[in-house]
């Protein structure tokens, strides 16, 4: 209890400390520094040289004693420089697959000091190894781990060195406001029709089917209501579902109602499979979903449009709070389907 009361001040602390932003300048208000394992040995062996020269009173041992002493400062010195001056900025924020590494683009600008073997990292992804010259800026990919669809914003991007001697490490951090996304994983869909009539003349010039000509079956999860036969649910207590020939919508749409039976998650990995698809074979498609209706367009553009629609329907953008490190996603009920847009 008290060491999460610690952790909870301790969050708390550094949130107003480093506000969310996507440019983060450090300073000594945001820089921290610590000794690492081997400054901690180094400084006890200090202590135990100190203590050996004070007990046989040994100038050489004073002499190297306070050497090295002073190396251990100088190089405090110098890991709070090679920090110190330096500008983070999120350039853009990237796009994937959920369960893939999304892309973040960011900008690191060095001040009056060259900046050297700096580290970037979030969790269970880290960059190495980077050198900025004095007075420039380099420009960096970091992949950001991912779960699941929707948006994906880490919570903090740590900066760190531990140049010159690694006696010790100085960090800082990059807590971003801006979110990537991360697309639903697609699955290869199964044959089905959209059940959105897009009023061209051929469907309209096809013939009516009747009821004699419908096939029947058990009613599950995600089929509409009017396609229920409620007269013989009244009649025997069965819910039976009517496909009707001739029902099939237009080949232009692709449907979040077309996989009866599947769930939301499921509907929008064969979605965006279909989307890639479609893309790919360059041709022209909308795209419906509940709330949300995209018109028929082709293109690279729009199936990207069409995939951020997906990533993030029924999600909320996040929060000043939220850490979302891994994408979200919620379980949401089906809603009526919205106007196009």
């Amino acid at each position: 209890m008290l060491k999460q009361k610690i952790s909870s001040r301790w969050q708390r602390w550094i949130n107003r400390r480093i506000p969310r932003s996507d440019t983060q300048a450090f300073s000594q208000r945001n820089i921290f520094i610590v000794p690492t394992g081997a400054g901690v040995v180094f400084g006890v062996l200090l202590l135990i040289m100190l203590i050996t020269g004070i007990n046989y009173q040994n100038s050489l041992i004073y002499l190297m004693t306070f050497a090295l002493g002073a190396v251990f400062v100088g190089a405090m010195h110098q890991t709070h420089r090679n920090l110190s001056g330096l500008t983070l900025a999120l350039i853009r924020a990237g796009e994937g697959t959920a369960g893939d590494d999304v892309p973040f683009y960011l900008r690191l600008s060095a001040g009056k000091d060259t900046s050297v073997a700096i580290s970037l990292s979030v969790e269970d992804s880290r960059l190495d190894g980077v050198h900025i010259r004095a007075g420039a800026a380099s420009d960096l990919v970091l992949p950001i781990p991912s779960a699941h669809r929707g948006y994906l914003r880490p919570d903090r991007i740590r900066i760190e060195t531990r140049f010159p001697f690694g006696l010790l490490k100085a960090w800082s951090w990059l807590r971003l406001s801006s979110a990537g996304i991360a697309y639903p994983r697609p699955l290869v869909a199964p044959e089905a029709g959209s059940l959105v009539d897009d009023g061209s003349e051929s469907r309209a010039a096809q013939p009516r089917v009747g009821q004699d000509n419908a096939d029947l079956r058990p009613w599950r999860e995600g089929d509409l209501s009017q396609r229920v036969m409620w007269k013989r649910f009244a009649r025997s207590g069965q819910m039976v579902v009517a496909d009707w020939q001739g029902e099939q919508g237009s080949p232009h749409w692709l449907d979040f109602n077309s996989f009866p039976g599947a769930d939301a998650e499921l509907r929008l990995s064969y979605l965006a499979w279909l989307v890639a698809d479609r893309v790919q074979k360059g041709a022209k498609f909308g795209l419906n979903l509940p709330g949300e209706v995209i018109d028929p367009d082709s293109g690279a553009a729009h199936g990207e449009r069409c995939l951020r629609a997906l990533a993030v329907w029924g999600e909320q953008p996040p929060r000043e709070h939220d850490a979302l490190p891994f994408g979200t996603r919620q379980t949401l009920d089906v809603q009526p389907a919205g106007k196009r847009v």
